[in-house]
C-alpha cells in the first residue's frame, strides 16, 4: 500500500505543552550530568544475540574505565541468566566503591523481591521501578483507569520500601519511571511520581530518581524539553528528586532531546554507548558527552582511546558502529572532497602559527588526537579529491611539502589514476604515482651518474656524468648558479631549453638521517610548465636531481 496522500487522516500531530513561559531556550549546558549506562540492560535486550556473562563483564569493565559511576547491570527478574550474572558481579568484588549498580523491575511484588535479592551484598545499589501511565497503555494494554495505574505505582513503592528494610546491609536508592512519560498527560505523570514520593519520603540529602522516558520518541525535541520543564516546575518537593532522562531515537533526535532536556532542568542522562537500544536505539552517551567537550565542558567521561571503546562495544554487541556515527565512526574525520581537504590542510597549517591552544580547524569540530585518532586518515583521496588532499597525504606519509603549483599539476595525475581504478587511493598508490612522475630514473631520458661544481669568476660550472637516452655522457654548463649551470649543460646536450620559475627546498626528518627535498618549476620556450623533485642527503644533489626530473617531464 503506498504512502497516504493525506497522512492527517491516520496520524495526529503531537500537542503543544501548556507552558506559559519557557526558560530552557536561554540556557546553556555548563556541567556534566549524572550519567547512567543502560548498555547491559536496555542495550542488551535489544541485541539479536544477548550478551553472555563474559561479554557483559567485559562491557562492565569498559564502562568503569570510561568513568561511568552508575551502571544498569540487568533485569534480574527476567531469568536466571541476568540474576546469576548480577549476583556474581556483586560477590566478585569487581564493582568499585564509587560505582553504583542499578537493576530494573516491573511493579510486581515477586519481581521486586527478586531484584533486591540479586543485589544483596552490594555496598550501594539502585532499584529502578516502572509502570506505564500513558492513555494508549491504560486503554489498550491494561484496560485500567488512572486511579488503577496510580495504585500500581504506589504498591510498587511500598515494595521498594519494605525490601530495603529487609536487606539493611546495602545503601538502597530508588528510581521510579512513569513509563511512556512522553506520550502521557503531564499532570498525571506528576501525580504518580508525587504518590511514589509520599511512600518513599525522599529528602534533598537522600533524593529519589525520577526518570522521565521518551519510551517512543513521538515529537520534536523542543516538545520534550517543554515536558521536562513543566514537570520540574510543578513537581511537589522538587529538591528531593533527581530528574533523569531516557530518550529513544525513533525520530532520529534522541541526542537533541536529551540535550534540551538538560537545559530544561534535568540532572541525569540514561543511554548507551553509540546509541544501541530497541528499535532505532537509545540516546548515545558518547555523542552527548563529546558534544559537551567541544563546548569546553568536562563531560567527566573518558574516551581518550575511542577505537578501543568501539572494538569492545562491537565485540560485545555483535553490531557494527556506523562509519558515519558522530565522533566514533571510521569516516567522521575524513574528507574526500577537494575543497574540504584544502580547508582542513590550511587549518592545520594555521595551528602551527597561532599563539594559543584554542582548536579551530575547518570541518573538524574536535581534535581527533584527543580521542586517540591519528591525523593520517583525516584526508583520504578518491576521484572527488583535489590538490590539497594529495599534498596532505604526501606530507603526512612521506614528509614532502609540495609547492602549490606543483600540487595542482600532480593532482591531475592522481585524478587520472583514481578515475582509472574507480576506487579510493591509498598513500602507497599516491606515492607510487609521485615516484613514477618525478623520482624514477628507469626509462627516463636523463639520469644522474656523478657531478661536480667549480667556480670561474662570478660563474659556476657544472661538470657531470649523465646517462642520456641510455648512453653515459660527460656534460658541462655555465651559469650564475648551480641550477642555471645544470640547465645550460642540458641545453648543450640536446635537452629542453628551460628557465627556472620557482625553487624551494626543505629537510625531511631530523638528526643524522635528515634528507633534503628540492622542488623546481621550469618553463620551456613555448610556455609549458615543467615540475621536478629531487631527494638526496645532500641538498645540492637534490637540486640537481630536481632539474633533471623537470627535464624528463618534457
Amino acid at each position: 500500500m503506498p504512502m497516504l496522500r493525506d497522512p492527517s487522516a491516520k496520524y495526529r500531530p503531537f500537542p503543544q505543552v501548556p507552558l506559559a513561559t519557557r526558560e530552557w531556550p536561554g540556557r546553556t549546558i555548563t556541567r556534566a550530568p549524572i550519567w547512567l549506562s543502560t548498555d547491559l540492560r536496555d542495550g542488551n535486550q535489544a541485541l539479536i544475540d544477548p550478551m553472555d556473562a563474559e561479554k557483559k563483564t567485559r562491557f562492565f569493565d569498559l564502562l568503569v574505565k570510561c568513568g561511568l559511576k552508575e551502571i544498569e547491570v540487568g533485569f534480574p527478574a527476567s531469568g536466571a541468566t541476568d540474576f546469576d550474572y548480577i549476583q556474581n558481579l556483586v560477590r566478585s568484588g569487581r564493582i568499585p566503591d564509587d560505582v553504583t549498580p542499578q537493576v530494573l523491575t516491573q511493579a510486581r511484588a515477586d519481581l521486586i523481591r527478586t531484584s533486591f535479592d540479586s543485589l544483596e551484598g552490594a555496598k550501594t545499589a539502585i532499584v529502578h521501578l516502572y509502570n506505564a501511565v500513558s492513555p494508549a497503555w491504560r486503554r489498550i494494554v491494561f484496560n485500567m483507569e488512572m486511579a488503577d495505574i496510580k495504585q500500581i505505582a504506589v504498591e510498587g513503592a511500598k515494595q521498594l520500601r519494605d525490601n530495603a528494610a529487609r536487606l539493611p546491609g546495602t545503601d538502597w536508592r530508588f528510581e521510579y519511571s512513569p513509563e511512556t512519560f512522553s506520550t502521557a498527560e503531564l499532570d498525571f505523570s506528576i501525580e504518580c511520581c508525587a504518590a511514589v514520593m509520599d511512600v518513599l519520603r525522599p529528602t534533598a540529602d537522600d533524593p529519589i530518581i525520577l526518570n522521565l522516558p521518551a519510551t517512543v520518541e513521538a515529537a520534536t525535541p523542543n516538545i520534550y524539553a517543554d515536558q521536562i520543564e513543566y514537570f520540574a516546575k510543578h513537581l511537589p518537593n522538587r529538591e528531593a528528586a533527581i530528574i533523569s532522562l531516557h530518550t529513544h531515537n525513533d525520530r532520529g533526535t534522541g541526542v537533541a532531546a536529551a540535550e534540551l532536556g538538560l537545559l530544561a532542568g534535568a540532572d541525569r542522562v540514561e543511554g548507551c554507548l553509540f546509541g544501541n537500544g530497541e528499535r532505532t536505539g537509545n540516546t548515545c552517551l558518547v555523542t552527548i558527552a563529546l558534544n559537551m567537550y567541544t563546548q569546553g565542558v568536562d563531560p567527566e567521561l573518558d574516551f581518550s582511546d575511542i577505537d578501543e571503546v568501539i572494538r569492545t562495544v562491537e565485540y560485545c554487541n555483535q553490531l557494527p558502529v556506523h562509519p558515519r556515527h558522530p565522533y566514533g565512526g571510521e569516516l567522521v574525520y575524513t574528507a574526500f572532497s577537494g575543497s574540504h581537504q584544502d580547508a582542513i590542510k590550511k587549518g592545520f597549517a594555521a595551528r602551527l602559527r597561532q599563539n594559543d591552544e584554542k582548536w579551530e580547524v575547518p570541518y573538524l569540530p574536535i581534535d581527533p588526537a584527543d580521542l586517540g585518532r591519528s591525523y593520517e586518515a583525516v584526508i583520504r583521496v578518491n576521484s572527488q579529491s583535489g590538490k590539497g588532499g594529495v599534498a596532505w597525504v604526501l606530507e603526512q606519509d612521506k614528509g614532502l611539502k609540495l609547492p602549490k603549483k606543483m600540487q595542482a599539476s600532480f593532482s591531475h595525475i592522481v585524478q587520472a589514476v583514481a578515475d582509472e581504478t574507480s576506487r579510493e587511493l591509498a598513500a602507497d598508490d599516491i606515492w607510487q604515482a609521485f615516484e613514477a612522475t618525478y623520482l624514477a630514473t628507469d626509462g627516463k631520458r636523463f639520469q644522474l651518474v656523478d657531478w661536480a661544481e667549480t667556480h670561474s669568476g662570478p660563474d659556476r660550472i657544472f661538470a657531470g656524468k649523465l646517462t642520456i637516452d641510455g648512453s653515459e655522457r660527460s656534460v658541462s654548463g655555465r651559469g650564475n648558479g648551480l641550477m642555471s649551470s645544470v640547465i645550460a649543460a642540458l641545453a648543450e646536450s640536446g635537452g629542453p631549453l628551460m628557465d627556472i620559475v620557482d625553487y624551494s627546498e626543505h629537510a625531511i626528518g631530523q638528526g643524522s638521517n635528515v634528507q633534503a627535498a628540492a622542488y623546481v618549476e621550469c618553463r620551456t620556450g613555448d610556455g609549458k610548465s615543467l615540475f621536478g623533485c629531487g631527494l638526496d642527503t645532500d641538498v645540492a644533489t637534490a637540486s640537481v636531481r630536481a632539474i633533471l626530473s623537470a627535464a624528463n617531464g618534457a
